[in-house]
Order: structure tokens, then sequence, then C-alpha cells
């Protein structure tokens, strides 16, 4: 075929089809339309079909398009191996019911479907490819398979590419070349070499990628690689060339694509035109898709979503949002008058919802300084306000802009104004800048709270993502405008016309976010934990980040100093326990001496070639009497705690406040938990005496105490009262020692081994624990370990059935619940992966229980601030949450009245709306230290 009608060169894109239905599927949370069918796949495949047809539109695209999808058979290569994809696993069973609803979205975009049975999609494309070429037409493969990128630029010509619609990025011969190390006509030889897992293509047992592409540059093919093999310096590879030469062949033909399939429709058939409208229209009706037919310019509504099932799946409003029109980054507005500022004030107060973002020059929130505030009131009524930009040119002018002072002082009743609702994402961010200039946002809702509450364990929560997801569209990115390296600008620098459209979109998306969350709690049932739990606490996070600790900058370095001579004579003793020196801190180096030089049991080596060192390698060989292992698990130990702790700490002081800063996550860990980092201080060793040495740089300012507040046993309490066991209830209630009731109950005795031993085995049960991860612990065999397992639940019985009625719930729902009503969704809890599926049933099993531990302790730390200053204790401060317990900073005369106030509120928190039948004992100590504490 020669030029189209316009005189356009032919371009014929070539759609994989298959790889974008499993994008889709595993991209978006479990959807269901008006009749309850899952169509997660099918939404995300008609998005994303939908978004590359715009996008192409815009483009210098494509004048043919098709889509391959593979069909149900087998082909050549499974005559020629019967073990090809023999490891696939099953599609998952919710999706196998969407291909033919997938079809009928290829068919309702009037594009050409592609599907030949026996013939696999990609020697399908291979072969239209082919075809293009001879036509002298250009090719583009939609796809990122690495099978397909064999197709790119044949003969150097330079008419086939490949594009990433997951990246939005262009795939041509040098990426080919940086990825595998040699270019596309080679790339079958390094495939052959190195196998393929997902298709099980063998390959040669012990090359990866890089070695293939080294032996393919250095000999030119695989068939010259082996038949120069047994010349080769004798090695592991030599030998395993020599022996596996004909599975290499055979791999060789089995990654080769076919090129010559007979064609069952002609290249001109692929000509693009209009999307007829019926078809489309009457496809996005019958699924209930209201968003996508407001694009298509109809009135946006379908038949209403079934509540039943709104009420099991997740992210079922998805379908049923409320439609608005597309972002249009040309009405945001710059407002850089005080005039312009004032209607806006007013624009917000009238509507009584606005989002607000902040710009800033740090992700420090008690250290940034503001460089602009954003605004949106509606779909594209959004704007930005420049407060803190400057010229990048030494020599050009500093934009017109309102001073920050002003600015604020004219934001700050809105911000505060109790009738003008304040929509953010993580908003304990800009509260804590904010704070800086006295002003409190209220009332507000954070969509990064709302969609953790919705979705937690589904994806991830932070805007870009959650644009993508409920959107559709992908937010500008801030390395877009200001950079990366050396040549990176602070965003005060960024141009106004550029600074406007990021910060106004994010404004924008973050309320049409909102738009479709806070429909989605009600009927998904996530009200209740987000009006009870999490959104009391994220002015609390604020306000504790704020306050932050006191840090001993002394105490700590004399802790680094002291560190690093101990790791000093440590790596002494395990230079002259190998017999020479090494990196102890190169995990190669560090395989070799003990597994090769060594020759210690047990060692395994990785893909990578090398072997194994892990914590756990490294625990088993100490266990095993090796002593070199145990003094590198402690060089390791105090490596980790000196760099992350002791040195890390002392650059972590603010010198504005002489304290440390942490920031607490919201979204973190699935179950609920707070999460902090810089630093980390979930990670601080409870127990050892290391651990406790660098407590003791957490210290109280003059005249005041820390004071610990740490729940007593509380994920076993609360074990007891779900799983309804009478034997634990009541020895909780007598206030009996839990651990020894256990090992009385499973030994008969109470002596120190049998507490410890009870001990894990309480812990190990509530986390899920095998027979063999149990006798790891107990360093005892599997079926001593089973026993165990069996009389535990023979005297317990109620743990027993709370364990099998989770799963039985968790597999027929997808999630768990906590007391409070927070689920935790569980996407491979019915994976055919054993690892994966055993891995999420563990998980659920503990979920209940940790959640609600969480959830306790976050309406404690909500209430808390109320009932101190009720109390008049105004001067006690909330410094840390760590696992189960709270830290604060007590002046030393009022210790007594808020040890009471304190205890009050952690034993009482799950009150009125949770009743326990078993008592949350507070355990609280105080000390000039954290560690005094304790």
């Amino acid at each position: 075929m020669t030029d189209t009608s316009d005189s356009k060169p032919s371009h014929l894109y070539l759609v994989d089809g298959s790889a974008y239905i499993f994008r889709a599927y595993h991209r978006l949370p479990p959807l269901t339309n008006v009749r309850g069918e899952p169509v997660g796949a099918v939404y995300g495949y008609t998005t994303m079909l939908w978004k590359l047809a715009d996008e192409l539109n815009k483009a210098d695209g494509p004048t043919h398009m098709a889509v391959v999808l593979d069909k149900a058979g087998t082909s050549f290569r499974n005559d020629l191996y019967d073990q090809y994809k023999a490891n696939r696993p099953e599609a998952p069973e919710d999706l196998k019911p969407q291909f033919p609803m997938i079809r009928d979205a290829t068919r309702a975009f009037s594009l050409p479907l592609i599907e030949e049975e026996n013939v696999e999609a990609d020697d399908m494309i291979a072969s239209y490819t082919k075809a293009a070429l001879d036509a002298g037409w250009k090719v583009t493969i939609v796809s990122s398979d690495k099978d397909l990128m064999q197709l790119i630029e044949p003969h150097g010509d330079s008419r086939v590419d490949m594009l990433d619609t997951m990246k939005n990025a262009r795939m041509n011969r040098a990426t080919v070349e940086e990825k595998f190390g040699v270019g596309p006509e080679k790339l079958g030889d390094v495939l052959g070499l190195m196998g393929d897992s997902s298709d099980n293509i063998p390959g040669v047992p012990g090359i990866g990628p890089k070695t293939a592409s080294k032996l393919i540059n250095e000999y030119g093919d695989i068939e010259s690689v082996l038949i120069a093999a047994p010349d080769m310096k004798p090695s592991k590879m030599r030998d395993n060339l020599i022996e596996f030469a004909e599975q290499a062949r055979l791999s060789r033909i089995l990654v080769t694509l076919r090129e010559d399939c007979p064609l069952p429709d002609t290249l001109e058939s692929f000509l693009i035109q209009d999307i007829p409208d019926a078809p489309l229209r009457e496809f996005l009706s019958h699924h209930g898709f209201n968003s996508l037919l407001k694009k298509l310019g109809g009135d946006g509504h379908a038949e209403p979503q079934n509540p039943d099932v709104a009420d099991r799946k997740p992210a079922q409003a998805i379908a049923a949002a409320p439609d608005a029109p597309a972002i249009d980054r040309s009405r945001y507005e710059c407002v850089q008058t005080v005039a312009a500022l004032d209607q806006w004030i007013a624009r917000a107060t009238e509507h009584g919802v606005c989002a607000v973002d902040l710009e800033t020059d740090s992700l420090e929130s008690v250290t940034a300084r503001i460089v602009g505030v954003c605004l949106a009131t509606g779909p594209s009524a959004a704007c930005y306000i420049p407060l803190g930009h400057a010229s990048g040119d030494m020599f050009g002018e500093t934009p017109e802009q309102i001073g920050l002072e002003a600015a604020l002082a004219k934001l700050k009743p809105l911000l505060e104004d109790d009738a003008v609702l304040k929509v953010g994402q993580n908003l304990k961010y800009d509260m804590g800048v904010l704070a800086q200039h006295d002003i409190r946002i209220a009332p507000f809702d954070d969509t990064l709270v709302m969609s953790f509450n919705l979705d937690a364990g589904l994806h991830g929560h932070g805007m870009d993502e959650l644009s993508k997801l409920h959107l559709g569209h992908e937010p500008i990115s801030f390395k877009a405008l200001t950079g990366t390296g050396k040549k990176a600008i602070g965003f005060g620098e960024v141009p106004l016309d550029k600074a406007t459209e990021y910060g106004a979109e994010d404004a924008d998306v973050t309320l049409r976010l909102w738009e479709i969350l806070r429909l989605r709690m009600v009927p998904e049932r996530a009200t209740r934990i987000y009006q009870m739990v999490d959104r009391p606490l994220v002015s609390v996070i604020a306000k504790m980040e704020e306050t932050g600790v006191l840090v001993d900058r002394e105490e700590l370095s004399r802790l680094s100093a002291k560190f690093a001579e101990e790791m000093a004579k440590l790596e002494l003793q395990i230079h002259e326990l190998a017999g020479e020196s090494f990196a102890i801190g190169s995990p190669k180096q560090l395989g070799e001496i003990l597994f090769g030089k060594l020759g210690l049991k047990g060692g395994k080596k990785g893909k990578s070639g090398q072997y194994s060192t892990d914590i756990t390698v490294l625990e088993r060989l100490a266990g095993d009497a090796e002593p070199i292992a145990q003094k590198i698990v402690d060089w390791r130990q105090l490596a980790k705690l000196k760099s992350t702790y002791t040195d890390a700490l002392q650059e972590q002081i603010n010198p504005k406040t002489g304290r440390v800063h942490t920031s607490y996550s919201l979204s973190g860990a699935q179950t609920g938990r707070l999460s902090s980092t810089e630093p980390n201080l979930q990670n601080i060793p409870i127990r050892t005496e290391i651990g406790r040495q660098i407590r003791q740089a957490f210290v109280a300012a003059p005249g005041h105490v820390i004071l610990a507040a740490d729940y007593s046993q509380i994920e076993l309490r609360l074990a007891a009262h779900i799983a309804d066991v009478d034997t634990l209830k009541q020895a909780f209630a007598a206030g009996e020692d839990i651990h020894n009731r256990t090992a009385r109950e499973l030994f008969g005795t109470e002596d120190r081994d049998a507490r410890a031993r009870a001990k894990t085995i309480n812990f190990a049960i509530l986390y899920g624990i095998s027979r063999w991860g149990l006798a790891r612990r107990l360093e005892v065999d599997p079926d001593e370990a089973q026993n165990m397992i069996d009389t535990y639940f023979q005297r317990f019985p109620g743990i027993n059935h709370y364990i099998s009625t989770t799963l039985q719930s968790v597999r027929e729902t997808g999630y768990t619940e906590t007391l409070f009503g927070r689920k935790t969704w569980f996407e491979r809890i019915r994976s055919s992966n054993q690892a994966e599926r055993q891995g999420s049933e563990r998980a659920a099993i503990n979920a209940p229980i940790q959640g609600t531990s969480a959830d306790i302790i976050k309406r404690a730390m909500a209430r808390m601030g109320p009932a101190l200053t009720e109390a008049g204790l105004g001067g006690v401060k909330m410094l840390m949450q760590v696992h189960d317990e709270l830290v604060f900073e007590v002046p030393e005369a009022d210790v007594g009245a808020a040890s009471e106030v304190i205890r009050s509120v952690m034993s009482g928190a799950a009150e009125p709306a949770v009743t326990l039948s078993v008592p949350l004992d507070v355990d609280i100590g105080t000390g000039k230290s954290w560690d005094e504490a304790h």
C-alpha cells in the first residue's frame, strides 16, 4: 500500500494486546460492572486503549493500527519442546471471564483484532512487521516484551521501534544495546543462552544476561560460542556450555520469532478511521463505565451499581465516579496581586470546599519555606499563588508576586474557617509547614488517608498513582520542571507559567480524587475507620513531628566512636578466622570466603552467581557454632546502627530546634500501623544492649523527664478477645503472666525455659507460623514443632477457630477487618503461587489483631491532647509513637498527674466504639532518657 489519502507515510502500530490485558488486570483493584461481573481488566484495558488512541491522535501517530492477541492452543514451539510454557500458571479465575469482554472492547473501538489459533501473538506481530516493511511502511510495536525487541530496526534501517505506554518511552536500537549489551539482531542469541523462566525456555544453566552478551559479542552467535566452548578456560560455565549445548540450540530456536505466518487480514484493512459512536457507546453503557461515556460525549449516566456488590468489592465506584471534564491546564490562573487573591478566597469561601497544596523548598516540614500556595474549587478551576520565586538568572528580574506574610495573612482565615472544608493530599506535611506561621488547617479531608482506608494492600496512595488509577491522568512530574543531579534547580527558580501548571494541577487532581473517594466511603464502609481513627490523627501527627525529640549529640558521638572501635576489633577477628583480609561489607567477597575458601555448609548461589549471605544464612551458620558467622552478624548490626542512628542522628538534629523531627507515614504499613523515617524509630532494637545505648541518647529537656507508656501484651489480649478464648481472658483478668499460663498449659511447668518457649509460640501462632518456621525458632525438629502447635490448638481451640474462619472469610471477600472496621486487602490470597498464597495467609491471620492494636493506640493519641489540656497539663508533650508505646516529655512536677491521665486515656481508648472482654494494661516508666524510662 502506498501513502494514505492525505499523503502521510504509512505507519503501522501493532498493539500487543495480551500485555495490555495483564497490565490492566494487575494495575487496578477488583471491579465489578452493573451485573456484578468482574471487569477490572476490561476497564483498565479500555482506558489504556483509549489513552493510546488519544495520545497518538495528538502526535505524528499511526495511519494503520491493529490489536494482536494470543488465542488458545499450542504453537510450533510446543511440538519442539513439550515443556514450553509448562510452568505458566493458569489465568486468575476472575480474569478468565473478562477475555471475551476485552475482545468486545477492541471491536467497540472498531479496531482490527488479530488472533489465530495455534499461532502466538509475538509471531503474528513479527509476520505483520515484515509484511509492512516489505511494503515500505514504518512499524511501531506497542509493547515492552523483550522477545519483540528482536524486531527493532532490522538491518539498521530505523523503520521499526517499540512504545512502552506505561513508561511513555520509545525503544530503539540504543535501548536494546543498553539493556542487553547487543543489538536487536543478536538479541535472540543472548536470549537463547540465558533462557527465560517465564516461558520455561531452559537456556544454559548459570548464564545470565551479562555473561550471555559478553559471549555473543566475543564469538558472534550461539553456534560459535558452543563450538569454541571446549577451548575455553576451565570453569563451570565452560562445562555447562558443553553439557547443555543441545539445550542452547533448542532455546535459540524457541526464542526465534516466525515472520512467515499466514496473514488473516490485509495491511490495508488496518487503516485508522473515526470510531463509530454506536458500538462504543453501547459497550460503555453495558458495563456502566460512566466517566468514559462522558468522554464520548454522552450524558454520562448508566445503570446504577449494585450496592451489595459495592459492599464487597474495592474501588467499586471508579466506574460510577462523578464525571468531570478533562484536565485543562490552560484554565489555571497565576495569582500575582492581592485583588486576584481576594477573588479566589471569596470563591473558595462561597463554594465551601477547596483543595489546598503547598509548594516548598524542602521535604522537611519543620524547616521548609513556602514557595507557593495552590487552590482548587472545581474541575480545572485552580490557581497558583507564587510567594517565593526568584529569577534563576542573576541579572533577571524577580517575578511579580504577593509578599509571603501578606498572602498568608489573607489565607489564614480561609484555612481556619470552620465553614470551609479543606481537602489535601498528605495534609500532615502542609500542616507542619503552616504551623511555622501559626496557621492550623481545619476542618479537612485527606485523600491519602481516604484512599488508604478504602484500598490498603491494593496499591500505593501517592497522588500521581491515584491520579493514573482513578482519573486516567498522569500529572506533570516534579523532576520535569526542576531537573536532576547537579543541574537541578529549586522550585522557586521554575518559571511562573510552568510552576502554575504544576502546582494548580496538584490541587485540581486532589479535588477530583476527593470527589471520587468520598462517594465510596459510605457504601464501602470506610467512614467509621476514617472518622473515628485516622482522620483525627493527621493533625496530631503533624504536631508530634513539629515537637520533635531532644537527642544528646555528645552521647551519639561517643557511641559512634565506640561502635567504630568495636567494629575494628571484630574486623580483625573475622580476618584472622578467614585467614585473609577482605571487605566484610561486600556480599560477593564474604560469600567467597565463607563457602568458597572456608567451605562452610549450605552455600547457595543466586541468579547473579553470588552466594547468598543474608541474615538468615548467617544466623543459621551461627547456630551451627561457626564462630566467624556470629562475629559477622555482630559486625553488621554495629555497622547498621552506626550508620542509621549514631552517625545519621547527629546530621538530623535541626539547628533551629536542637531536636530530631522524624516523619511518620499514615499509609506505610497496610495493617494501619504508623511507620517512621529519618530516623526510623521502629527499627531501634528493643531488647539488645546496643539498642539501649542508642535510646540513652534520646533525652528530656532541662526540668523535664521522659515518660514511656507501653501497652502490655496488647496483641495477645486482643487475640484472646477476638478469638474468644476463655482461658486466656481469665488469665488476663486475673493479672496472670500469660506466658507462664501458656507454659503450664503446653508443658505442665512454668520454669524459665518453658516460659521462653511459650512466649515464642504465643506470638508465632498469631503470625501464622508454619511447623518449619517454629522449628527454626525453637531449634527443634519440625515434627516436635507440629506437636507443640497441635497441643496449643487443643488447649486454646478458639485460636484455631479464629485462624480457620479468618482465612475462609478473606478467601471469600479478599480482605480482613479490624474491630473498628479497617479493611486490609490481600490480592494474592488465592494465588496459584504457593509462596505468595502462604505469605498472604500468614499476614491475613495477623492483620485483624495487629490492625486493631494500631487502631487503639491511634485513638489514644487523638484523645491525649484534649485530655491533658483538660487536666491542666498543657506542658506535657507527646514526642514519639513506637510499636505499642507512646513517649512523652513531662515537666518534673507533673509526672504523677500526667501518668494518671495517660494511663486512663490509653486503657480506655477502644471505648465506647468497642468494648473489650480483656483489660488493656499500660506500663509506665520515667527517666532522664528514653532508656531510663523503660
